[in-house]
């Protein structure tokens, strides 16, 4: 392994790592949401707006790692 491939490496592994677990706090939100309205149909649009939020941050996380990882492979 030479030390140019050092910086693709490593950039793989952070998208990688930093796309998975937004994609599961997603689905994990995304599963509590509708359990939530399941129990408490009243409270539907609340939940939803909360939810809505929430997903954003998480996917938020997921564009920080992007950035992180171009910065990683292009800056040296």
């Amino acid at each position: 392994m030479s030390p140019e491939s050092i910086p693709s490496i490593v950039s793989g592994l952070t998208i990688a790592i930093g796309v998975m677990l937004p994609a599961l706090a997603i689905g994990m939100i995304g599963k509590e949401a509708v359990r939530s309205i399941a129990r408490n149909p009243e409270a539907g649009e609340r939940i939803q707006l909360t939810a809505l939020v929430l997903v954003a941050f998480a996917e938020a996380l997921g564009i920080y790692t992007l950035v992180v990882a171009l910065v990683i492979k292009f800056v040296q």
